[in-house]
């Protein structure tokens, strides 16, 4: 791992820089096989959001927003000006969004793997999908609040790999989860929060974006994926059959080679 601006990452190839952004929960040690898939022609660089890695841990008073952990991003920008491409996993992509919007001049590509921003579900009219993140959102928050970390680490992980999940897990694994989840508290508030419309995302994003999803994810992402192509069908949208909402991780054989086509 590496430290700068006070951002923990990984880095690796070399080549124009590709800035990758994590999901909740993982880190950027979710990027492995991408990076080595990718590192003979692109300089890679996993930035560790706020509470992962050795990034410091969010304890201010105010809410968390979006553009408070896109601001992580910019010193990785190149000190000659040039641009770099972003890649984002379900947070990380509401926070690549903010971050392409944030440094609009000095991004030439976008990639949304299942990006999360659920606030859309709300202002398109889209409201059982939208309860469904708020029910989501207010069992995490109130789990912080009464210290009963192992309920809301279940309710996330079944929510977001499927029914059982946490069960399947052995204890060590389960203990590891719960640490790792305590950060996403903060989260929500960035992706409930946030109020820019997808009108003004079509005007600042590049037009060369590219949202990849899967057919079997979860209702809420497929949800805001079908929004952004309604409003904005100039961007590239890419599917996979199966893999559901973690294929980023669980299936990179499906998701690298869609990534790499839309970097190239």
């Amino acid at each position: 791992m590496n430290d700068v601006g006070g951002t923990d990452f990984l880095e690796a190839g070399a080549g124009s820089k590709v800035i990758l952004i994590h999901s909740s929960v993982a880190g950027a040690r979710q990027w492995r096989s991408l990076m080595d898939a990718l590192a003979d022609r692109f300089h890679l660089v996993a930035i560790n959001l706020f509470g992962y890695g050795k990034t410091r841990a969010w304890h201010d008073r105010e809410p968390q927003t979006l553009g408070d952990q896109a601001r992580l991003v910019e010193p990785h920008l190149p000190a000659d000006g040039s641009k770099v491409s972003i890649v984002g996993h379900s947070f990380g992509g509401s926070v690549a969004m903010k971050a392409a919007a944030l440094y609009k001049d000095r991004t030439h590509r976008l990639v949304l793997i299942e990006p999360n921003p659920f606030y859309l579900l709300e202002q398109h009219g889209r409201y059982a999908a939208f309860k469904e993140a708020v029910r989501l959102r207010d069992a995490i928050k109130q789990t912080e609040e009464h210290n009963t970390g192992p309920s809301a680490a279940e309710l996330f992980a079944d929510y977001w790999t499927g029914e059982g999940s946490w069960d399947a897990m052995s204890d060590d694994r389960k203990s590891r989860f719960t640490q790792a989840l305590k950060p996403n508290v903060f989260e929500w508030d960035g992706v409930m929060n946030e109020a820019t419309p997808l009108c003004e995302w079509a005007e600042v994003l590049p037009g060369d974006t590219t949202v990849i999803s899967a057919a079997d994810t979860v209702r809420t992402i497929d949800e805001i994926v079908s929004l952004m192509k309604e409003n904005i069908p100039d961007w590239t949208f890419e599917r996979i059959e199966r893999g559901g909402h973690m294929a980023a991780v669980t299936k990179p054989d499906l998701i690298n080679p869609l990534v790499k086509k839309a970097l190239e």
